[in-house]
């Protein structure tokens, strides 16, 4: 069993509050569940209004594997949303 996971860090300047930023991280966390068989959750800076920083784990039987549906992930990210992305930190168990 192999466990991919990435913590991807986003900033969206158009949110100024936490009522904006909620609507956005729920849009975000929704079409990611309904395209790809990953977990996904907002795991820290909830209360930063202008940053948004995603956990995603994925398990599957080999290791670049894991990182293709990482990899589609992020790229999905990219190319749906308005958001900038600042940091992605990978792990592969």
């Amino acid at each position: 069993m192999i466990i991919g996971t990435a913590r991807i860090k986003l900033y969206v300047p158009w949110v100024h509050s936490l009522k904006e930023k909620r609507m956005v991280v729920k849009s975000i966390i929704a079409k990611i569940k309904n395209k790809f068989n990953v977990s996904i959750a907002e795991i820290s800076d909830q209360d930063v209004h202008q940053t948004i920083i995603l956990g995603i784990a994925c398990v599957t039987d080999k290791a670049d594997r894991s990182y293709s549906v990482i990899n589609k992930v992020i790229q999905f990210i990219e190319r749906n949303n308005e958001a900038e992305i600042l940091d992605i930190l990978r792990e592969t168990r």
